[in-house]
């Protein structure tokens, strides 16, 4: 079957920006070779500046306001929000500095030879729910957090209000900026497809997990293979549907988890050295399992289209 490129995605005025809807998501941009340059100063430079500004602006209000401890280090539900804030608005940017920047539609960092489709975004949060359910449990089960630290106070509340407000957004983001927008600019440098995308997966991939600024080998690892399983995930469904839903849900687990059990306070957050270990394999499991999910899918889907 041959794939008829949607033509509101396809920028035929003006080479070497274009949008080939024929060639693999990630590997279907093609635009000026200092654009993803700029897009990756722009996109680092946002998500530091932007973080420093909510995350201080929190701080403060808290700290001069409310009598937080200075010291602490933790996610409270408005530092928690200010921090989600910071990641939703690299969204916005990204697509906007792709279209001026790269001349090309912002849709195309959202598919590749077909719409966006919010119905199959739905079904992949359900499925990827179920599996990351499973993974927690076993996660639970070979390294238990201590169920005396389950509570829930009006802290928990709020971080989970802000969780199921935001988080999603959050996540989507992040897709979006690094799947959809700094993948295809990177895979843009090479022409065929193959390799191009080995340098674009690669090239989302390392900078993703360096924003996350951790210096545990195993959430290195694990950043890591995030960043690289959704962007194949993206890569077999030609969009950011089933990248978009697996994020989410990781997100979701992981957080709704931290607040769960935080004695009634704010998140934890580690990230240093000795924070994580081998029991984040189980991730990468789910993440392998989400991969072969979405292939079969994708196929099945394809061969009824026929």
């Amino acid at each position: 079957m041959t794939t008829t490129p949607d033509p509101s995605l396809t920028n035929t005025s003006s080479a070497p920006s274009s949008v080939d809807g024929n060639r693999p998501f990630g590997a279907h941009l093609s635009m000026r070779w200092w654009v993803p340059l700029v897009l990756t100063i722009v996109v680092v430079a946002a998500i530091y500046g932007l973080q420093l500004l909510l995350g201080g602006a929190a701080a403060i209000v808290e700290v001069a306001l409310l009598g937080k401890d200075p010291d602490g280090a933790s996610l409270t539900p408005l530092s928690f929000l200010a921090t989600n804030l910071a990641t939703i608005l690299i969204a916005p940017l990204a697509l906007l500095l792709l279209a001026k920047a790269g001349r090309v539609p912002w849709r195309s960092a959202l598919s590749a030879g077909r719409a966006f489709r919010w119905r199959r975004l739905v079904m992949y949060v359900g499925l990827f729910a179920v599996l990351m359910v499973l993974a927690n449990i076993a996660v639970q089960l070979i390294n238990p957090s201590p169920l005396s630290f389950f509570a829930v106070s009006g802290t928990t509340i709020a971080l989970l209000v802000v969780l199921v407000l935001t988080t999603p957004l959050q996540a989507a983001a992040e897709e979006v900026a690094f799947r959809g927008v700094l993948t295809a600019s990177y895979a843009s440098w090479i022409r065929a497809s193959r390799p191009a995308l080995i340098v674009g997966i690669t090239g989302s991939s390392v900078l993703f997990a360096i924003v996350h600024t951790s210096l545990d080998p195993w959430m290195i690892l694990n950043y890591l293979g995030l960043g690289a399983s959704t962007a194949v995930m993206a890569l077999l469904s030609r969009g950011l549907e089933a990248s978009i839903a697996f994020h989410v849900m990781n997100n979701v687990f992981a957080y709704g988890i931290g607040a769960l059990f935080a004695d009634g306070g704010g998140i934890a957050q580690d990230r240093s050295s000795g924070a994580g270990g081998p029991y984040m394999l189980v991730f990468l499991l789910a993440e392998a399992i989400a991969i072969v999910t979405v292939w079969q899918l994708e196929k099945h889907r394809t061969r009824h289209q026929r």
